[in-house]
């Protein structure tokens, strides 16, 4: 029978050995800052770190597991969900298994990995504390899922890798998404924003142009126009020759639903401004002067922070 003593030592060193397995995945990035984030060597010659500690586009190196420094390019920035990617000419795959992080609960150990600078390979040990859906942040990116996290982010941390009890690197960590708890951006979203910064260098986020609030609408209105919810937004401001305006909409215009989706509140409709959606018409549907009306709107490309 083991002892108490044996089975925390079995422990320990099955965490220090899956710390040591997953860390070859971990790298430093040196932007020759102050503040230097952690990276994970995602895909061959791919390095996913965190955009907020990444204070230049130029003069990037980053120190693999073995010690080697390779010079790094940068590939591309999403402020939107804090990831920048970074391409090296000379890097291996990542020998670490990647996993879901969707099969995350409640209460599950997790491990922080980072190389923050000289310091070498860290860890934090703790939980994950929260779980939720899909959520947008508050510099407009789209998360596939809400995971905060009951561990230490250290100086250096973000950037560096989320690992599971069975060695997975299941996401990224990051500082810079919530004030009160480290939030770890799940694998399926970092290979989504890898895919669109090593195609176009950019994450596009929809633009229509215009100012909105939450109404609720009238339940007489509901019954006469056969409406599905009770929330709606309306139109309070119009930006001169954006998609909205040449579209046609009009102030005061309320908009119960855009491409098939009803929407209820102003998060809806920033949620359906997607990449994809970005330079294509879709059908927006209206309640205006108590009829419904359909416009096509050429959903624009925000440059800059706005709706």
């Amino acid at each position: 029978m083991t002892s108490p003593t044996g089975a925390l030592l079995a422990f320990s060193n099955a965490l220090a050995d899956t710390v040591e397995a997953a860390g070859r995945a971990v790298v430093a990035v040196d932007t020759h800052a102050r503040s230097t984030p952690s990276g994970v060597l995602w895909r061959e010659g791919v390095v996913v770190t965190a955009d907020h500690l990444l204070k230049r586009d130029d003069e990037i190196t980053v120190t693999l597991h073995d010690g080697r420094t390779v010079a790094a390019t940068l590939a591309g920035r999403d402020p939107g969900t804090d990831l920048a990617v970074l391409r090296l000419a000379d890097a291996p795959a990542p020998e670490v298994p990647f996993g879901d992080a969707q099969l995350l609960k409640v209460g599950h150990l997790a491990l922080a990995l980072a190389r923050p600078g000289e310091h070498g390979l860290s860890a934090s040990l703790g939980t994950v504390c929260n779980v939720g859906g899909p959520w947008r942040t508050w510099r407009g990116g789209q998360i596939d899922r809400l995971i905060r996290l009951d561990l230490s982010l250290f100086p250096g941390f973000s950037g560096g890798a989320l690992v599971d009890t069975e060695g997975r690197i299941v996401g990224i960590n990051t500082a810079a998404l919530s004030r009160s708890t480290g939030i770890a951006i799940p694998a399926a979203t970092v290979d989504r924003v890898v895919d669109q910064l090593l195609a176009t260098g950019r994450v596009a986020r929809g633009y229509l142009g215009i100012g909105m609030q939450p109404v609720r609408l009238p339940d007489s209105l509901r019954a006469t126009l056969n409406l599905p919810g009770t929330g709606a937004v309306i139109v309070v401001n119009l930006e001169a020759d954006a998609p909205a305006e040449r579209a046609g909409v009009l102030l005061g215009d309320v908009f119960i639903g855009i491409d098939g989706h009803t929407v209820g509140d102003t998060e809806e409709v920033l949620a359906l401004l997607t990449p994809e959606r970005v330079g294509k018409s879709v059908p927006v549907q209206i309640v205006r002067g108590g009829q419904l009306v359909e416009v096509s709107v050429t959903v624009g490309e925000r440059l800059r922070r706005g709706t």
